[in-house]
């Protein structure tokens, strides 16, 4: 599979690397001498320095040959030029935009018949999506819906007190009965992630992903001994794109609403846009501020400002005068893994979401949507069970994963599927698989073609 990278910032960075540790073919353009040396030095990617809006440059990069165009600079114009000479010169790839702006966004129809564009991926919405399933379960550090939203990944904190705490897994049904339709897909403990099996156990301290039918989560929550208080009182810090399209997601009678912004202009703008939040004029870090808006009532705060540094430091101080929770949208990578050990709840990254968004196109196999879990430790898979496939017609039991690899459940109809050993997989089953990233190639080949698994 060739695959053609326009830019080389943080997005196209870190999805070339990803991919090439997959043995892909990755040719990245940038206009950069610097940005191109970075990515080829951490991975072994070809290289074009020039605009990826160039006809030239893509015809030197061979656009005409390519499966897959990826289109991520920071640029919704570059993105967009770039994808529309791509079609003009005959290519065939199956091309990606990340693009922002709703000027361009809200007129994707024109986009898909002007330029050839199969997708548009806006990081902003994909964002703000994320912080509301995070508040849908609070508490829970990472929230991710497969199946049309029949199927839920849940990662929850386990409470000391746990009744599952000290349990193998093959001995949950103990507390959880026979009910509930739920597996336990990853532990995360000390910082890396495990894929367990019936005799690992559950320890105090783990992080607990779990898959279940939407409608079980609750009594699934409940069972392993996790409170859950609804979220009510929310404070937006920042109202540019993400803060105003959140508010707008809840402006509603159920959430209590305040929008912080500093810019005058920008609270006119909201106030003429949102019903029921409160618009105020504000500094984030003003203490008595926020001690007067009753910052300590607060269930969620969530600091959006295109400022990741000063969006940290909101959280903090939030916490620190009695916020129940927080959730920071950060840019830098490099963040992510600093934000829980320094008391923030959670961490939303649009160019984060925006590889999620982009990694299920280049995934082989009729793969409907892919995430990752726990940074990018391991990646949760939405596939079509092909009825050619190799897995088809073969008990869980009998595919012989290795270690690293779990079928968590599957829709098969309407109805949600928990596997046991003997449950055999059909045609048109769609399937919920979890790996390592180390086996993503293998699941790949294994929807793909009639051979061994593995």
């Amino acid at each position: 599979m060739r695959i053609i990278i326009i830019g080389a910032g943080e997005v196209g960075y870190h999805i070339a690397r990803r991919l090439a540790d997959e043995h892909k073919e990755v040719l990245v353009i940038d206009s950069s001498a610097d940005a191109l040396r970075r990515v080829a030095e951490s991975a072994d990617v070809q290289t074009v320095q020039g605009s990826g809006s160039s006809p030239e440059v893509l015809e030197q990069a061979g656009i005409v040959k390519a499966d897959i165009l990826l289109a991520v600079t920071d640029s919704d114009e570059i993105n967009l030029i770039s994808c529309f000479f791509a079609n003009t010169l005959g290519s065939k790839a199956t091309k990606l935009a990340r693009i922002r702006s709703s000027m361009y966004a809200n007129y994707r129809h024109l986009l898909t018949e002007g330029a050839g564009i199969t997708k548009i991926i806006n990081p902003d919405e994909e964002v703000v999506n994320s912080v509301l399933r995070l508040m849908s379960v609070p508490g829970a550090v990472e929230i991710n819906d497969f199946a049309d939203g029949k199927i839920r990944l849940v990662g929850i904190n386990l409470p000391d007190d746990s009744p599952v705490v000290g349990m193998r897994l093959m001995q949950l049904r103990e507390v959880m009965g026979d009910d509930l339709r739920v597996v336990i897909a990853a532990l995360v403990r000390d910082g890396e992630l495990i894929i367990p099996r019936g005799q690992d156990r559950i320890m105090r301290g783990d992080v607990v992903y779990f898959a279940c039918d939407i409608i079980d989560q609750d009594e699934v929550l409940s069972r392993l001994g996790v409170e859950t208080d609804p979220v009510r009182e929310v404070m937006i810090m920042g109202g540019g794109n993400i803060g105003y399209k959140l508010a707008k997601a809840l402006d509603n009678k159920f959430f209590h609403t305040r929008v912080l912004d500093r810019s005058q202009k920008r609270c006119e703008y909201l106030s003429e846009r949102l019903d029921r939040p409160i618009v105020l004029m504000g500094d984030s870090t003003d203490q008595e501020m926020l001690r007067e808006e009753n910052i300590q009532d607060m269930d969620m705060v969530i600091a959006v400002t295109g400022d990741e540094e000063s969006n940290i430091l909101s959280c903090l101080l939030a916490k620190s005068l009695g916020a129940k929770r927080t959730i920071t949208r950060v840019n830098n990578f490099g963040y992510l893994p600093l934000i829980e050990p320094i008391g923030i709840d959670y961490a939303v990254c649009p160019r984060l979401s925006a590889i999620n968004s982009l990694l299920h196109f280049i995934r082989r196999g009729k793969i409907i949507s892919t995430v990752s879990i726990k940074g990018e430790q391991a990646e949760a898979l939405e596939a079509i069970a092909q009825e050619n496939s190799p897995i088809v017609g073969k008990a869980i039991m009998d595919l012989d994963l290795p270690r690293g690899c779990l079928v968590l459940c599957f829709q098969r109809g309407d109805t949600v599927v928990i596997p046991r050993g003997d449950t055999v997989i059909e045609p048109l089953d769609r399937l919920l698989i979890i790996s390592t990233r180390p086996n993503i190639p293998k699941v790949e080949k294994a929807l793909t073609t009639k051979v061994e698994f593995f």
